[in-house]
């Protein structure tokens, strides 16, 4: 008698062998009917996958995070279908699952169009009507090969050689079309019932750009068509946010050719960061923090010996003079060390919290470059805790709860921990990894915290917490990482003198709650779109005259808010009213305050709102109090 375990625990006994969508059967027909694929003692599988002995067995369906995977898979491999039906000599390579969707990139002898897309959505959506049953089918890969070579797929060749002879490998068949998949995959297309085609672009085969560049045709895909028309609300959302249009539009920052990755700050724009800087600052100075500087071109050797060379050696600049190389940095993270470095410490000076509004360069790749958002020239608001073991709970516990304050204040309270464990290219003993990631762990379960597991994310040196904001379409941003290193302080040879007077390593914690601030701000500018908080806005409040009869008095004001320390301007142009309203507003200004000739005798200013709200008459301090 074969026994499979459900989720809740029940048990369904079998005579024989069934499959994961007679299991569902068993149970419903309904829940046959929804059925995508299943998770068989933790493994995801078809729905016509086979069980030969006793099994714990999840079924998926299409509200299970597993089963939009699966969708999204099953989706691709459509679209693949679709182009082979229309352009029969395009050769498909590689599909993969993507946040929100999939691509699948072709060889095509033209650029796909517009038009095109059209013509293959809608001969998915045909597809998906004729209800074509999907097929798992293995091969020996030998015949695998010989299958694919028949059929002119140069590609899936490629690929298939790559796998070690003897492997088994699958394929998918659903009609005419057969494509190379570890699966799973839905039980057939009439189950993909929401997707759309989003844009093509260049995708070199292999990720490598000596090889042929091929089409990548993106798309996404939803388990309904109104999770779909959300989605695309969203983007459309997004587009309207979109910082680069706000920041060209408010004046605040701009990017030219000349300096590919880096931003030129515009007085607005600096506005912006300086009130930013200088909160955190404040904030880090409650906390202990003692504010540093290091160079930004270090010799080549220190990147040796901290193993950023070897592990991150592609994405650093270098230059060299008089005969010594140099590396414009990366991080700030070996240059703390050799700070802490300077003079004898003793278990007393720790912790030891060292913080820099640090200059960062790194070569990114000029395709990932993306706005303010993704650049080669960045500041972080970085730190390094100096701690000794027994110190890693508490000190994790506070910054902790330093970057939830942060994030408050920006308006930011949906936020997603990730726990990053050790990758396949890192330094160090496992011994050492355990260690940490265990440490890590601790702390976030000693306070009460949910997190998500992500191996093999760490960084080359430890492993890290990422917090994530969710921002008000829902996207989510990985901003903050606190990161334990026990590595890079013996590396570089840092050390104190411990209660027993033994010499000791001391534990390095690297730790930022906005990460980059050029790109924490373009997540500000869309978060908001470009409608700053007063306390953030490069201009709070303008001074807006009706006739120059108020001229003195408007000057009056303005300079009261200045030396209140309003971010304040004037505007006494001859234009009417109306108009000054208008522009400003587009400017996206927190207050407006009018001035005519009853302002001018009350001595009062009339205050507007942004949004258009009139908040009628009042004296200037009472309008200094309305954002206290």
């Amino acid at each position: 008698m074969l026994r499979i375990t459900l989720p809740d625990g029940a048990v369904r006994e079998f005579a024989d062998s069934v499959t994961v969508l007679d299991v569902a059967k068993n149970i419903s027909s309904g829940l046959a009917k929804a059925t995508l694929a299943g998770v068989v003692d933790g493994k995801l599988v078809d729905a016509s996958f086979t069980l030969t002995t006793d099994s714990k067995l999840q079924l998926v369906t299409d509200k299970d995070s597993e089963g939009l995977e699966v969708i999204r898979h099953s989706t691709a491999h459509l679209l693949a279908q679709a182009v082979k039906q229309l352009y029969p000599t395009a050769q498909v390579t590689i599909g993969p699952v993507i946040d929100n969707g999939f691509y699948y990139d072709f060889s095509f002898e033209r650029t796909f169009t517009p038009e095109d897309l059209v013509a293959i959505e809608k001969k998915m959506a045909n597809l998906v009507d004729q209800n074509i049953q999907v097929e798992r089918v293995e091969m020996t890969r030998e015949d695998a090969i010989k299958y694919f070579d028949s059929i002119g797929e140069k590609y899936k060749v490629e690929i298939i050689s790559a796998i070690p002879a003897g492997e088994v490998i699958s394929l998918y068949k659903q009609g005419d079309f057969i494509d190379l998949c570890r699966g799973p995959h839905v039980p057939s297309t009439s189950k993909l019932k929401a997707f759309k085609l989003m844009k093509v672009a260049g995708a070199y085969w292999r990720g490598d750009s000596n090889n042929e560049m091929l089409q990548r045709i993106y798309g996404t895909a939803w388990r309904n068509k109104d999770e779909l028309k959300e989605y695309l609300h969203m983007l459309e959302e997004a587009e309207k946010r979109d910082h680069r249009k706000i920041g060209k539009q408010l004046d605040l920052f701009h990017l030219q050719e000349e300096a590919p990755g880096m931003v030129f700050w515009h007085p607005k724009g600096w506005a912006i960061w300086q009130t930013i800087e200088q909160y955190l600052r404040k904030e880090l100075d409650k906390d202990g923090y003692k504010e540093i500087k290091t160079p930004q071109v270090v010799d080549k050797i220190l990147w040796e010996k901290s193993g950023h060379m070897q592990n991150y050696g592609e994405n650093m600049f270098l230059t060299s003079s008089e005969n010594r190389d140099y590396a414009v940095k990366p991080m700030n993270c070996p240059c703390h060390v050799l700070v802490f470095n300077q003079g004898l410490k003793s278990y007393r000076d720790l912790p030891l919290r060292l913080a820099e509004f640090g200059s960062c360069h790194r070569n990114e790749p000029s395709g990932a470059l993306h706005g303010i958002m993704r650049v080669r020239g960045f500041v972080q608001d970085d730190a390094h805790i100096f701690c000794t073991d027994e110190q890693i709970g508490s000190e994790a516990a506070k910054f902790i709860d330093l970057t939830y304050r942060v994030y408050q204040k920006f308006g930011f309270d949906k936020v997603d921990l990730k726990l990053s464990t050790r990758p396949e290219k890192r330094v160090g003993a496992d011994e050492l990894w355990d260690s940490a990631e265990a440490a890590l762990a601790k702390a976030l379960d000693d306070k009460g915290l949910p997190y998500t597991l992500q191996p093999g994310e760490g960084a080359f040196y430890g492993p890290k917490i990422e917090f994530a904001l969710k921002d008000c379409l829902g996207r989510e941003w990985q901003c903050g990482t606190l990161q334990l290193d026990f590595n890079l302080p013996e590396r570089l040879g840092a050390s104190y003198i411990a209660e027993d007077g033994s010499k000791k390593i001391p534990v390095m914690l690297h730790r930022a709650a906005l990460g980059s601030l050029e790109r924490f701000i373009g997540v500000l500018i869309e978060h908001y779109a470009g409608n700053l908080p007063f306390w953030l806005a490069p201009v709070q409040a303008v001074v807006l005259n009706i006739s120059e009869k108020q001229n003195d008095y408007a000057n009056k004001v303005y300079e009261a808010l200045r030396d209140a320390g309003v971010r304040a301007e004037i505007d006494l142009s001859n234009e009417k009213i109306g108009y000054k309203i208008r522009q400003q507003s587009m400017q996206k200004v927190p207050y407006l305050l009018v001035i005519g000739d009853s302002e001018m005798q009350n001595n009062q200013v009339t205050v507007r709102k942004q949004d258009g709200t009139d908040l009628g008459a009042m004296t200037l301090d009472e309008f200094l109090l309305l954002d206290k």
